[in-house]
């Protein structure tokens, strides 16, 4: 049904609900967080690309993917980030190497903010773990009171429209239907538009005292020297080359790979170039030297 995702699923109850995620391999563990629409789907080629040498895990935020999708939930940062603590907590993970796209930067950093000593190595993508009020119209407009909740749950114009927004090469048809899968009917794109409601712009909004506790975590990670490693998708109409030049400039001393003509799923455009920068990177721990592009 999803193809390249031979995994063994496995679920951790939290609340009385599922969380679903995947736990492959022996090794240094590499914990996967992924955005919205996706799920523990975007990152298949990477799970068996580090598998035959690290413990990979990658969940499925409640909501999403083939975790629960309880109606009555507060799909909000703090609970996504306590979460994923709770998953780690559960699975005794003491240290890991971070890997966020999307939300997943500011969900996998918030957790990191609060275990920096836990962090060995960061790599994000096509993310934000900062505060911004750069917001495209087509993703505002999903915001939008009644009109946004059509969009999203009646339409699946959220999940459905970033099958070819979010990426620069038209993605096969199996791998589209893989994606929009868990998320088939108005109940089950419930966290869908959750997210999209939960972007914090403002101090007024429910996740944004949370979102600046994440980003005083990044000048922590930064002043310990985790290594960093941003993997960028240059034609993202949403994070852009700002959000990327502010990793940048946070840090300095990142190793840095923007692709010109890859989109927002960066792993789905350019993924044959990524792989060998992530198996050094997580791999071998040597160096990769100067700013590369590709």
């Amino acid at each position: 049904m999803y193809p390249d995702y031979p995994f063994t699923s496995r679920f951790f109850q939290i609340s009385g609900h599922r969380l679903h995620y995947i736990d492959e391999g022996e090794g240094p563990v590499v914990v996967l967080v992924h955005g919205n629409p996706t799920w523990s789907y975007y990152y298949r080629k990477v799970i068996s690309l580090l598998a035959p040498d690290h413990r990979v895990i990658a969940p499925d935020h409640m909501g999403c993917g083939l975790s629960d999708k309880p109606q009555d939930y507060s799909y909000t940062l703090e609970r996504h980030i306590g979460n994923l603590e709770r998953l780690l907590e559960h699975l005794r993970i003491d240290r890991f190497a971070l890997v966020g796209h999307d939300w997943g930067g500011a969900i996998g950093m918030g957790c990191a903010g609060r275990h920096p000593e836990r962090i060995e190595r960061m790599v994000m993508m096509n993310t934000a773990a900062f505060r911004s009020t750069r917001i495209p119209l087509r993703i505002r407009a999903c915001r939008w009171p009644v009109v946004g909740r059509l969009i999203v749950r009646g339409m699946n114009g959220f999940a459905g429209a970033a099958l070819s927004m979010a990426v620069a090469t038209k993605l096969p048809a199996d791998v589209a239907r893989a994606y929009i899968a868990p998320y088939n009917s108005w109940r089950n794109r419930v966290a869908v538009h959750e997210f999209v409601r939960d972007i914090p712009l403002h101090p007024g909004d429910r996740s944004y005292r949370t979102l600046v506790k994440v980003e005083n975590g990044l000048e922590v990670l930064r002043r310990m020297q985790v290594p960093l490693l941003l993997l960028w998708g240059g034609l993202d109409f949403c994070f852009d080359h700002v959000f990327y030049q502010e990793w940048c400039e946070r840090f300095p001393e990142a190793q840095k790979y923007f692709f010109s003509d890859g989109g927002h799923y960066v792993l789905e455009d350019k993924f044959a170039a990524i792989a060998p920068l992530l198996r050094q990177f997580l791999g071998s721990g040597v160096k990769m030297g100067e700013e590369g592009r590709r």
